[in-house]
């Protein structure tokens, strides 16, 4: 095993790109990311390579986001903190934007900045231990990495749904709303990513290694009755009166919410689908920045990635004292 966090080969005319920090879930690093954007850069245009494979070394995720600690770190001590977000969705459109086909198995977490390593590429992969999400208004930011674009173009009320409650969905649901393109279950991935890196054809591959998906759960009238309403105000109230466990879910998951990114969230998920992707990545860099400024983003990563006490003490502290001048503001509206 190389100690090396990213671990790139090129087998088979498969580039290979593996998260290798397993301990930490493979939480997105500054030089991770470094290594993954340079490696996609080499591959672009050589023609050894006709495919990249994304991995992971870990047994439980594929990974859990960004190091958003360090994040926190930078913002405490005054430091800029932009430079890992700018590269980071560099790296993301590379991906998005990428020549020739881009793999990844996904088996296990994939939340945050993960999302951005895999959801772009054209084939999305995923086990039934697969769990995607977009906790970031736990801590008080946003989904970001291009996930505003992502979930702008889900079904009606999905998009919302994820974004604002940090909703983790499971594979069967990944494959049914567009998160992911193909199915494997978990004990066949490794001869999956053997086979590919054997050089033989992708979607023989695929075919050959896929199994019976997970049958869908979320109710998706229901989420677009609730979540497709046209304000945060009128979702809330819907969501107030709605039965079934999603809901349950989602109102528990809100009250731990920061509420001034659910209402920024939603605000960007709202206009995502009359934006590119370079588009959406820009305005999360500028209004990210804004949210991490504020004091909510150090208290959220306390609570919930520090001291872990799921605590945090958000202000304003409940969504109905949410300004909706300042969201504008924040919004650059």
């Amino acid at each position: 095993m190389s100690d090396a966090e990213i671990v790139t080969t090129v087998v088979g005319g498969t580039g290979h790109i593996e998260l290798n920090r397993p301990k930490a879930l493979n939480a997105l690093t500054s030089d991770m990311v470094h290594a993954i954007d340079e490696a996609l850069q080499a591959w672009e245009s050589d023609d050894a390579v006709a495919r990249v494979l994304i991995t992971s070394a870990s047994p439980k995720a594929f990974c859990a986001g960004g190091d958003i600690r360090a994040i926190r770190d930078q913002v405490v001590a005054g430091e800029d903190f932009t430079p890992f977000f700018r590269d980071e969705y560099d790296m993301n459109l590379r991906l998005a934007e990428f020549p020739k086909p881009v793999v990844a198995l996904i088996d296990g977490v994939n939340m945050g900045g993960g999302v951005g390593v895999s959801i772009h590429g054209s084939h999305r992969v995923v086990s039934e231990k697969a769990l995607i999400a977009m906790p970031e208004v736990a801590i008080g930011f946003l989904p970001d990495v291009g996930a505003t674009h992502i979930l702008g173009r889900l079904p009606k009320g999905v998009g919302e749904l994820m974004g604002m409650t940090a909703a983790r969905i499971g594979a069967g649901d990944a494959l049914a709303v567009g998160l992911a393109t193909h199915f494997v279950p978990s004990a066949a991935m490794a001869d999956v990513k053997t086979a590919l890196l054997a050089g033989r054809d992708l979607d023989v591959v695929l075919a050959e290694f896929a199994g019976p998906a997970p049958v869908p759960t979320l109710p998706l009238d229901a989420i677009a009755e609730v979540f497709g309403l046209g304000a945060v105000p009128e979702i809330l109230s819907a969501l107030a009166t709605t039965e079934g466990a999603w809901a349950d879910t989602a109102r528990e998951q809100l009250s731990t919410a920061c509420p001034t990114s659910v209402f920024v969230t939603f605000g960007l998920i709202q206009e995502s689908p009359n934006r590119t992707l370079a588009q959406c990545l820009a305005e999360e860099a500028v209004v990210g920045a804004r949210l991490v400024r504020r004091p909510d983003f150090v208290e959220g990563i306390r609570a919930v990635l520090i001291d872990k006490t799921r605590d945090p003490k958000f202000s304003p502290a409940s969504v109905n004292d949410v300004d909706e001048s300042e969201i504008e503001t924040i919004l650059g509206s």
